[in-house]
């Protein structure tokens, strides 16, 4: 593999700086800015959905970025699901980790795995900010929910192991998220520290375990959170921790790879610590690789961080063995993914995985034989604020497969205290589907269903989040995500054509 040649002028301190930072930008090609930055040493780029438009045009942007170096690694948030960047304007066709952790089969979460990897690598994009190992332990958090494969530990671990194996079978280095364990949150760290009050024992049996199983299975990154767990620090988040990331992550795991921060322009970080203070401390603490991007996407930002680490280094804050030592290892999993690298044209494409798996998913209650829809239905969608890990770009429900299977189908979207009333006066006569996403958190939502069913006990309703509600309605269907496949899924049950 041919080397980067770094622009004169730029010393090894500041091409070190510039290597651990995986900024992202905007736009669907690469700014001038970027291309010039990876002449001086940057080392990875971001992707995010401002930056996909179809498959060729991705593959476009990351040739153009291989031209200038041809080791760059191109990261993406691609958990498949609710949180999909590639299938951004469509919705995934795979039906998230919620999905497969349902059917609880870890073959098939293994091909779902291989599969996304597969249309990643084809892209060009080797590697991806997943899975997630989060055991979802608290049903009210805000942001993991069904991005975890569950609430149990053992399926969450079996099942991460298989999603790091299939997705790194097609060359494409996994992240495995978020370190030491996200699930028994309230709040999201994007917009405050959230805080984990259990013991080391507790933390080390319930949300160790998948990121145990994860480093078994090869997973190339780790991804820290911004959490605060004090039976490991008490003063500092565990992206800014030596003792979370040092001590525990590398020394008690025997993790060897690259550990990732998440956004460090998460308010969780940055509000308290600033962005600058925030990458020079998490670097310290043992972190490899600063993940920038999701609100930052401008080369002020990356001159920022780079200059914040080299002050840093140069006041005796930031140990240069360690700046360097961290530059190394974005620069070894660039070999290995250059290594690992599918080129293969006749590798088996299976475009039928994802469905296959939402189908599987499906759960189905009701007090009564259901008899299927044959007349175009109302679908109320009863939507609530999306977090911003998912964002609110990408389109989820089942109106759009509904009307494929029974054209004439209308929706609506409703929120808020008078959802219920204004849905019901939109639907009119016609039989109404409502579709809702963790009524169990939504007390508007919960009152919207009883309205609609106190009025019209034959609406059937599909569960799109985490089926903790007791399932209501002439049928209800729980799908365990929002993803496209998942919609389509719900859509065949209503129509009967499953």
């Amino acid at each position: 593999m041919t080397r980067p040649t770094f622009a004169s002028g730029t010393d090894t301190l500041t091409r070190d700086a510039l290597t651990i930072l995986q900024p992202g930008f905007t736009g669907t090609s690469v700014p001038d800015w970027v291309l010039r930055r990876l002449g001086e040493g940057l080392a990875s780029v971001g992707l995010f959905g401002r930056n996909i438009d179809t498959p060729e045009q991705v593959a476009a942007l990351t040739a153009q970025l291989r031209a200038e170096r041809d080791d760059v690694l191109v990261a993406i948030d691609e958990e498949g699901g609710d949180v999909t960047r590639l299938e951004v304007r469509t919705g995934s066709s795979f039906p998230g980790n919620n999905a497969l952790g349902a059917v609880d089969d870890v073959e098939l979460t293994r091909e779902v795995a291989a599969e996304l990897g597969r249309r990643l690598a084809a892209c060009g994009v080797n590697l991806n900010w997943a899975p997630s190992a989060d055991v979802n332990s608290n049903p009210e958090n805000p942001v993991i929910g069904v991005r975890a494969f569950g609430a149990d530990t053992g399926l969450v671990a079996r099942h991460t192991a298989a999603y790091v194996t299939g997705l790194q079978s097609a060359g494409v280095a996994a992240c495995t998220k978020h370190f030491p364990g996200h699930g028994d949150t309230a709040v999201d760290s994007h917009d405050a520290m959230p805080r984990i009050d259990v013991d080391a024992s507790v933390l080390a049996a319930r949300d160790l375990e998948p990121f145990r199983a994860a480093i078994a299975a090869g997973s190339r990154a780790v991804m820290s959170a911004h959490i605060l767990v004090p039976a490991l620090d008490p003063d500092r988040p565990a992206t800014l921790s030596p003792r979370a990331l040092t001590e525990l992550l590398r020394g008690e795991l025997g993790y060897d790879g690259l550990i990732v921060t998440d956004g460090i322009e998460m308010k969780a970080v940055a509000s308290t610590y600033g962005i600058e203070r925030g990458s020079v401390l998490a670097v310290a603490a043992g972190a490899d690789a600063i993940c920038v991007g999701g609100g930052l996407s401008d080369e002020g930002t990356v001159e920022r961080l780079r200059d914040a680490l080299v002050s840093a280094v140069r006041a005796g804050e930031l140990a240069e063995e360690r700046l360097a030592d961290a530059a190394e290892r974005v620069r070894a999993l660039a070999r290995w993914t250059a290594a690992a690298a599918k080129t293969d044209p006749d590798r088996a494409v299976d475009d039928e995985v994802g469905l296959r798996a939402a189908r599987r998913a499906v759960r189905l209650t009701s007090t009564e034989p259901f008899t299927p829809l044959t007349e175009p239905p109302y679908v109320a969608a009863l939507t609530p604020v999306a977090n911003f890990a998912v964002g609110d770009q990408t389109p989820w429900g089942v109106a759009a497969e509904l009307f494929r299977l029974l054209p004439g189908t209308e929706t609506g979207s409703f929120s808020g205290e008078d959802a219920g009333r204004a849905a019901l006066a939109a639907a009119g006569a016609r039989r109404i589907v409502a579709v809702v996403r963790d009524e169990h958190r939504h007390p508007w939502m919960a009152s919207a269903l009883d309205t609609l069913l106190a009025a019209r006990p034959d609406t059937v309703v599909v569960e799109m989040g985490l089926a903790q509600a007791a399932p209501r309605g002439a049928l209800h269907i729980a799908t365990h995500g929002a993803a496209r496949v998942c919609g389509r899924a719900a859509a065949e049950v209503i129509a009967g054509i499953r």
